[in-house]
């Protein structure tokens, strides 16, 4: 799994395949969407346009609240195969803790014995949950996606999830408690003066380097590019444990434990 991929979350249908042709020109390799994104079908149309092989590219989705459940899980995995034209994804993630989780999880395993997925895991599981699925899953997750940057840095979990030889992939790399968080953030612009960098190319450095794959977002394609040189320098210790510093909110500024947050999904979503 590459370290550095490119995110489609509130891409709009008509936008995304656009912005998924830039960024596989830029260089990115990996790309997640998610059936509850709305635009699977403009990553599919990219992925046959782009000029790349198949093997030569990282795809992800993810199960939505909807499709939870053995038997509607295995008709959406088909159904986002369709979508994004290919015979399998690289990773399959169950993308909130809400619902039957185990029953989608069974379709996913199958999935994955089948071919479908290279790989199976989770998003948004917090310590407690992520625990409990994984000690109960026969295929234990191989990733889990979670909110996590410079200012959430989900440092309380990743003992738990080594136990489980589980990998984290970071959402919002670039998001903070608010436009400023990261981008103005004086400790993390003072390091990028030293490599003539921006602080969002060390936020996403320090995450590659903890050896968290990161997914910003961007509809622009100079800043794609901005985000994707990070690879020419190297945070010391020092610039490491200074970011270590910045953390205001371990576990990230959205409450999936909030029983109002959850009672919103699956009201919004039945």
């Amino acid at each position: 799994m590459p370290l550095l991929g490119y995110g489609v979350y509130l891409v709009s249908p008509e936008e995304c395949e656009r912005c998924v042709l830039d960024a596989i020109s830029t260089g990115y390799r990996l790309i997640d969407t998610a059936q509850a994104y709305y635009n699977e079908e403009g990553v599919g149309r990219a992925i046959a346009k782009c000029g790349m092989p198949r093997g030569g590219l990282f795809l992800v989705t993810k199960v939505w609240i909807t499709n939870a459940g053995e038997q509607k899980a295995a008709l959406s995995i088909d159904e986002s195969l369709r979508k994004l034209r290919t015979d399998y994804v690289d990773l399959l993630l169950v993308h909130q803790p809400y619902g039957d989780v185990f029953g989608t999880w069974r379709a996913m395993e199958k999935a994955y014995k089948d071919g479908k997925a290279r790989a199976i895991g989770v998003s948004n599981f917090r310590q407690g949950r992520f625990y409990d699925f994984a000690y109960h899953a026969g295929v234990k997750p191989m990733v889990n996606q979670l909110q996590c940057n410079a200012v959430m840095q989900q440092n309380g979990i990743q003992p738990v999830l080594g136990g489980f030889g589980t990998k984290m992939m970071a959402w919002g790399p670039l998001g903070g408690q608010g436009s400023d968080a990261i981008f103005g953030n004086e400790t993390l612009k003072q390091i990028a003066g030293k490599y003539g960098k921006t602080a969002s190319q060390v936020a996403l450095r320090w995450l590659v380097q903890r050896g968290i794959t990161a997914i910003p977002k961007s509809t622009h394609k100079e800043r794609m590019a901005e985000n994707f040189d990070i690879f020419d320098f190297s945070l010391t210790d020092g610039d490491m444990a200074e970011i270590a510093g910045l953390n205001l909110h371990d576990e990230g500024n959205v409450d999936f434990d909030n029983p109002a947050f959850i009672k919103m999904l699956l009201d919004t979503y039945k």
